[in-house]
């Protein structure tokens, strides 16, 4: 397990600020569990959902930076969920699936051209003896505005992003597994960015980044 307990390049869990985010969240708790419960809500709600964080550079992706910024989307909550959990001492990597989102903005899915979100990222914990996975992608403000159904993490279950919302329409579909990562295959998902995403109309994202903006203030 100490592929899982080490830093690398993207989880830096060695960085000082990481590391001290890390004792901070868990003082004074011994299980396992129990720590990894409180850094999984630390990231969810913390840290805010934000698709609009340049994934195409190296160095915005690392967990450090992504806790610096205080926002990222899926794969850089996940990056920073996995180092706070090896600066805990619980064995964590990285899981990553294509899914469909059914419910994405109709601005985004213009500028993407398709509600297919690529190497969707996650966390995955080593608990009890069984990996669990642990999706902090949307934070609980983000899911109040938008009437979706935030992801809990109770340790034992998979926690993953909701099949539907409150209404009962179909949300959130996954169409294929990546596998599971020690550390983030960063070439390998720009790589299937620019095949699946390298049409976008940039006028429609920059409108998009627009809207996000002005909904954020």
């Amino acid at each position: 397990m100490n592929e899982y307990l080490i830093p690398t390049p993207a989880i830096d869990s060695d960085h000082p600020q990481v590391a001290g985010k890390a004792r901070e969240l868990v003082s004074g708790l011994s299980d396992p569990i129990e720590k990894a419960r409180v850094i999984f809500y630390f990231v969810r709600d913390r840290i805010k959902y934000d698709m609009f964080v340049d994934i195409l550079t190296f160095e915005e992706s690392r967990a450090s930076r992504t806790l610096e910024r205080g926002g990222g989307f899926c794969v850089m909550k996940a990056v920073l969920l996995a180092a706070l959990g090896r600066a805990a001492g619980i064995p964590s990597r990285l899981g990553f699936a294509d899914i469909i989102n059914h419910r994405a903005p109709e601005y985004v899915v213009k500028a993407m051209g398709t509600n297919l979100f690529t190497y969707h990222g996650f966390a995955e914990f080593l608990l009890n003896g069984r990996w669990v996975k642990a999706t902090p992608a949307f934070d609980l403000q983000l899911c109040r505005k938008n009437r979706i159904i935030p992801v809990e993490f109770d340790g034992v279950n998979d926690a993953m992003l909701p099949e539907r919302g409150l209404d009962g329409k179909l949300h959130i579909e996954y169409v294929k597994s990546h596998g599971s990562f020690a550390d983030l295959p960063h070439e390998t998902i720009v790589e299937t960015y620019v095949r699946i995403y390298g049409h976008m109309d940039m006028d429609a994202w920059q409108e998009a980044y627009k809207q996000h903006m002005n909904g954020n203030k």
